[in-house]
């Protein structure tokens, strides 16, 4: 239409004339524009039928589309409606804080890393809540992007509304199951010493702070001179509701000298003296070498006989392992009375054979015990031979009864 316009505003009358000339080149002026002007005039419904059909045919289109949604929504759709439910609540779950949820980690950085929890934002895990343990860095516990694994709920961040996450709260239940499951099976577990008060030491076990009272410490090294060591240790106390892990050096080192009964011969070291003794340590548990059991002969001052630092072979007399406390003797080890005043270094080669007489004669000394227990009880039918074996009652066994005038006095036993 705008060019239809122009057109016709392009057009101009020229003027009127009385002369013959003037009308036959008029008329010849008319004739020429003729044929533009019909041929512009003509084109203009042909334009707009055009457009006039293309909004037909677009309303026919919405208005076939509104009809489809308002009476068939779900014609040509691949899935129901019960699917596409389901499909969401398989993405939904509870953001409350403390709830486990599973998310796979697609970045890490020197603060934390980024985790996918399917959620309407993506969740945060801090350096500080990756490990129980002290990093640096979250790959140092294994986390890094791929990885999938479950997390508990923390907190929410205000300024984005992004979860935060922890790995160490679930490790943290974990650490105090397992500590429940080793006192349950009383084993010796080894701890880091990692800090010292007042009242004993601070060691790490399984990730978990627990004290060492200095009761339960076998050794008298001070509580500085114990930092950084590793002790084997054994559960006192596990409660996770009062945050209480006691421990015990004494009860794991009694446990590691078990297998050493009475009479066995060890060799110990001299650690400190007192007025009525020597403590003596066996290879991390300390032992006391009673000032009455030294020697045969009456020591009146340790310090002539033992000095710190000393190294010599006892033989263990009693192991309390509940208390975690072990009475050693050098006394049973002497060839001859006074050996170790006189001569220590004699004692110290003839230990083995010394406690082996020893013992030999525990061993004699209760087989006659018994035996003469059965000689007021022949009903039993039972006996024992020479040699101390149990068995069915014989004529080795005198009417009379045993003599056992040769019994060791029990001081010497």
């Amino acid at each position: 239409m705008a060019s239809f316009a122009q057109q016709i505003g392009g057009l101009r009358c020229l003027p009127l004339s009385n002369s013959r000339l003037s009308k036959s080149s008029s008329s010849s002026r008319l004739q020429t524009q003729k044929p533009n002007s019909l041929k512009v005039v003509s084109a203009v419904p042909t334009s707009a039928n055009a457009q006039v059909k293309e909004r037909q045919k677009l309303k026919q289109l919405f208005e076939e589309a509104y009809e489809r949604c308002r009476t068939s929504p779900m014609e040509g759709v691949s899935f129901t409606i019960e699917e596409f439910h389901s499909a969401i609540e398989k993405y939904d779950f509870n953001s409350e804080i403390g709830t486990k949820v599973k998310g796979t980690v697609f970045n890490t950085d020197a603060n934390g890393a980024v985790v996918d929890i399917t959620a309407k934002s993506s969740a945060f895990l801090p350096l500080r809540e990756a490990c129980i343990y002290n990093l640096k860095h979250v790959e140092e516990a294994g986390i890094v992007s791929g990885l999938r694994d479950e997390f508990v709920i923390i907190g929410e961040n205000e300024r984005d509304d992004s979860l935060i996450l922890s790995l160490r709260s679930i490790q943290y239940d974990l650490a105090w199951e397992r500590c429940r499951q080793l006192q349950a099976e009383d084993v010796v577990i080894k701890g880091k010493v990692v800090g010292a008060n007042k009242g004993g030491v601070v060691a790490m076990v399984e990730g978990l702070r627990g004290f060492i009272p200095f009761s339960q410490i076998s050794t008298k090294s001070a509580a500085e001179d114990l930092l950084d060591k590793e002790l084997p240790l054994k559960f006192v106390e596990v409660d996770q509701e009062q945050t209480r892990l006691v421990l015990s050096n004494r009860k794991a080192m009694a446990d590691s000298q078990a297998q050493l009964g009475i009479g066995s011969v060890v060799i110990g070291t001299v650690q400190s003296l007192k007025p009525y003794g020597a403590f003596i340590d066996i290879g991390g548990i300390n032992g006391l070498l009673h000032v009455s059991q030294i020697s045969h002969d009456r020591v009146s001052d340790i310090s002539t006989v033992l000095q710190p630092g000393d190294t010599l072979k006892v033989m263990i007399l009693s192991h309390d392992r509940e208390r975690g406390r072990v009475s050693l003797s050098t006394k049973k080890l002497e060839p001859t009375p006074g050996d170790m005043i006189r001569n220590p270094k004699l004692v110290f080669e003839k230990a083995e054979e010394m406690a082996q007489t020893f013992r030999q004669r525990i061993a004699q000394a209760e087989a006659m015990a018994r035996a003469d227990m059965l000689r007021f009880q022949p009903e039993s039918g039972l006996s024992l031979s020479s040699e101390g074996i149990l068995g069915p009652l014989s004529t080795d066994l005198p009417l009379e009864g045993l003599d056992l005038s040769d019994v060791p006095p029990a001081d010497d036993l």
